[in-house]
């Protein structure tokens, strides 16, 4: 079993915001059960309400626990997610106003007319109560509704007051109190929810976003082959029919034809090499370009330093190092929650190192699809070149690799 150290290295920025808000929002039912524990210690003699203090502290942890359940569900369906919070919600506010008039009614008096007391704990207890159970309620429901299941709420555990022996006066300072403060706090648990949303919804862009680029890149090599092929291959299919035709009737234009379709077809094969190398040829300069771009877009900030002799290298070595661009933005876009990347090219040696880091490296590796060859697959690139990639061990979050390439070979 991992430790919760571990699982927390091992989540990524959204799951960290997720847990961070839902805890943030859990505190609220947390601190019911101590403050109750307080108020009870607090009264002159304790003695005299062992049975109200027993009482209180039991309603006070069952509706913790409620509480709690029923702010997950209320914040699962908030996200949009598969949830019971309507149910949850219902037996929390039926315990809710049951709890409170058990609390006040076992309580003792206070404030009463002719009295200069201030209102009993329970029935601050009570309050407490109709604060915290507010704070799924403004979760899970729609505005409107929220304020009226909590002025219902408020309403129905008023005359528990008035029945506990206190006066007109305490019980309304009270309840309007409460009304007062639950905007607080329903403000609070709502933006809560709302930061959750809006964390979820990013991560949802950048995702979309980068389907999109591929989906792109797959359209311009359509493209570019429908461009390159549709009239030749259309060219072809009229010569053939003709050659067809006039071999039917005997005529010796129609060796011609076909010779016309073989010379056509040749150029075809060519153009598609001419494509698919264009396709499969990264350029240094570009790349780089197209890697800050891309990396921007999803708000990585990306420094760039190819010195001033990087035109000078080789093609070969410009093109493999720019397929460890190319597949080093990739790995950083699907694999680490990055905030900076770093690309750097130098000679040493007699050698071309191209040097690539980035931050936001998860603690426990994320799971890859294909089983994970892309840094297989620039091996082999950089070892056609009697070149090497290698991953230096750094800090822990961050990623350095290095890929070399021998001038002299």
């Amino acid at each position: 079993m991992r430790s919760p150290w571990r699982v927390w290295k091992g989540y990524g920025n959204p799951q960290r915001s997720e847990l961070y808000l839902r805890w943030s929002t859990y505190l609220m039912p947390l601190v019911l059960l101590p403050t109750t524990l307080v108020l009870a210690g607090s009264q002159p003699d304790p003695q005299q309400s062992v049975g109200a203090t027993r009482i209180a502290l039991l309603v006070a942890l069952a509706s913790t626990l409620l509480n709690l359940r029923a702010i997950r569900t209320s914040l699962d369906h908030y996200l949009k997610r598969p949830t019971d919070h309507l149910r949850w919600l219902a037996v929390n506010g039926a315990f809710t106003v049951a709890g409170s008039w058990a609390v006040v009614l076992a309580g003792p008096a206070g404030g009463g007319a002719d009295s200069h007391q201030g209102p009993s704990y329970t029935a601050v207890v009570a309050v407490l109560l109709l604060n915290v159970s507010f704070g799924p309620t403004v979760i899970g429901l729609p505005l409107p509704r929220a304020a009226l299941a909590a002025v219902g709420a408020v309403l129905l555990v008023a005359p528990a007051m008035v029945l506990a022996g206190l006066s007109l006066a305490t019980t309304t300072g009270l309840l309007v109190g409460t009304l007062l403060g639950l905007p607080f706090i329903g403000a609070s648990c709502r933006s809560f929810a709302w930061l959750t949303s809006v964390v979820w919804d990013q991560e949802r862009a950048r995702e979309t976003q980068s389907r999109l680029a591929v989906a792109e890149e797959r359209l311009r090599f359509s493209r570019d082959l429908h461009d390159v092929m549709g009239r030749n291959l259309t060219t072809i299919a009229l010569k053939s029919e003709l050659a067809v035709q006039l071999a039917r009737r005997g005529r010796p234009e129609a060796a011609d034809q076909m010779a016309e379709v073989q010379r056509i077809a040749q150029e075809s094969q060519r153009e598609v090499r001419d494509v698919i190398r264009g396709y499969r040829t990264a350029a240094l300069h570009a790349e780089a370009i197209g890697a800050r771009a891309v990396l921007r877009s999803a708000d990585i900030a990306c420094e760039i330093d190819l010195g001033e002799r990087a035109d000078e290298l080789p093609t070969d070595v410009q093109s493999v190092f720019g397929w460890v661009i190319r597949e080093a933005t990739t790995n950083v876009l699907r694999h680490s929650e990055a905030g900076r990347c770093l690309i750097r090219l130098r000679q040493e040696d007699g050698r071309a190192v191209l040097e690539l880091e980035n931050d936001g490296v998860p603690a426990v590796p994320l799971p890859s699809p294909g089983g994970g060859t892309g840094l297989h697959g620039l091996r082999e690139r950089l070892a056609a070149h009697d070149g090497e990639l290698t991953v230096p061990a750094v800090e822990a979050g961050t990623f350095r690799m290095l890929a070399t390439v021998p001038l002299s070979r």
